[in-house]
């Protein structure tokens, strides 16, 4: 049993246009929809065990799930279907979380896409402040352990220190005001794919992503997200060098900076949790 159900497709739309009035204008908007059809996608390599963990766990309403699998051989994709029916199941043109994205983002058939990882560390009863956080007006939404609200069980000091780095080095360059460059946990409005257009393999997916959003002005929003340690298996996360790929990736995407006044605008998370409602006598895997 899913432990939540998005109530936005129960919000009033009168009420969704007076909170969003004030950043609720121009051409992409006036083709957005106020009840958005929200796909979620999961790249997946050998989380055969951490399935019922994750997919129990997303709200009901959902228009989709897009599961990514990189040929696993522990029966992924027999679990996900078993527990997820309609899952859609797609194949990667390549290899790495980046390729598995961009063949997850070209599936999906929702007004909203939210990436969230298969290992059981980001929750993703959270689905309803992102998508709150879009409704009320921004284009990109990302998640924070680093904001009020935020936190982390599994992050090393290495990485904390690592992440701060990269954060405050890509504010620098593209004046972006992020307070967590290096994590996966983000929402978006599909119109804005052709701005994001991931075209690498690796983990330095989420950071590509980031600065092509500040380089393009998109209205950015960040919530509080608590990150929780992998339930089972290892990550294939190498610190020192996937680190290496991020410091490439920012340099190589850097370019002369625009006019302050096309600077992201980072707005306060969207925690009205009444957007959304629980529902009663559900479980909560794991």
């Amino acid at each position: 049993m899913r432990t939540s159900q998005l109530a936005v497709i129960d919000t009033d739309p009168d009420d969704a246009v007076r909170q969003s009035s004030s950043v609720r204008s121009g051409a992409r908007w006036d083709r957005r929809p106020l009840v958005p059809r929200v796909s979620v996608v999961i790249p997946t390599l050998n989380e055969a065990a951490n399935l019922p963990h994750v997919l129990s766990k997303l709200p009901e309403g959902i228009h989709e799930l897009v599961l990514v699998d990189g040929n696993s051989i522990d029966g992924t994709v027999e679990v996900a279907r078993e527990l997820y029916p309609t899952v859609r199941i797609v194949g990667q043109s390549g290899r790495g979380k980046g390729n598995a994205l961009a063949s997850g983002f070209e599936a999906c058939e929702g007004d909203v896409i939210v990436m969230i990882d298969a290992d059981g560390s980001m929750d993703p009863g959270e689905i309803e402040l992102f998508v709150g956080a879009l409704v009320d007006g921004a284009d990109f939404v990302k998640g924070s352990r680093f904001m009020e609200g935020g936190g982390s069980s599994d992050i090393t000091w290495a990485r904390r220190l690592g992440n701060l780095f990269f954060t405050r080095f890509t504010n620098l360059l593209y004046r972006s005001s992020y307070t967590d460059l290096c994590y996966g946990y983000n929402a978006f409005w599909a119109d804005t794919l052709d701005v994001i257009n991931v075209d690498c393999s690796g983990f330095e997916v989420e950071t590509l992503i980031n600065i092509r959003v500040a380089k393009a002005g998109l209205t950015v929003a960040e919530v509080p997200s608590f990150e929780r340690n992998r339930i089972f298996g290892e990550s294939n996360l190498r610190t020192f060098r996937d680190g290496f790929r991020v410091l490439r990736t920012i340099l190589r995407e850097r370019r002369p900076q625009r006019p302050a006044s096309a600077s992201p605008e980072i707005l306060e998370p969207a925690l009205d949790l009444g957007t959304f409602s629980s529902r009663e006598g559900s479980n909560a895997a794991g």
